[in-house]
């Protein structure tokens, strides 16, 4: 089994802004096998389509420039290469994130796109399991459980591939405890 550790960024505005859909803006993953080695990352960046202009606090927040989002590909184009990387299809496979929004914006944006999202499943959400495994009562950030855990957090928060590395680091510690 082969496990798909991934952090996504999406477009995002200051204050909650319910009236626009979130579109990933960014795809990151470490590919690991059953033994917790890393195999292969994936890193990409996706244009949106509903609001292709990342607003200044998104910007800010995930340090992603607008040129860099305007020369990258749609979602399908990206969803697809993401789909071969990660041997969808071809090999049995966990994916795993940090909480089940991730899993819910790759539902959404496969939806917009009219893509199938079967592929979805099965899904570990590391952060529910790592919180029941440690009794925490109160939901901490991934920043915080690499801390907790010794580790130290390495690359830029709020971008993709980082975070899913970072992940990675708390999921291989806790490889064999993990319910799926």
């Amino acid at each position: 089994m082969k496990f798909i550790i991934y952090d996504l960024e999406a477009t995002c505005w200051q204050g909650n802004s319910i009236d626009k859909m979130q579109e990933i803006i960014e795809i990151g993953a470490c590919r690991m096998s059953r033994f917790g080695e890393i195999e292969s990352e994936f890193s990409r960046l996706v244009r949106p389509v509903l609001n292709p202009v990342l607003s200044a606090y998104c910007r800010d927040l995930t340090s992603i420039d607008q040129i860099e989002i305007n020369r990258a590909d749609t979602f399908p184009t990206v969803i697809d290469a993401f789909m071969d990387w990660a041997l969808i299809d071809t090999e049995e496979y966990m994916l795993c994130s940090w909480g089940g929004k991730d899993q819910t914006m790759l539902a959404e944006n496969c939806r917009l796109h009219h893509l199938d999202d079967d592929w979805l499943e099965p899904h570990l959400n590391v952060r529910n399991q790592y919180h029941e495994m440690k009794r925490l009562r109160r939901r901490r950030g991934l920043k915080h459980a690499i801390e907790i855990e010794g580790f130290e957090f390495t690359g830029a928060q709020h971008r993709a591939l980082p975070d899913a590395e970072n992940l990675a680091k708390i999921f291989t510690k806790y490889l064999d405890e993990w319910q799926y």
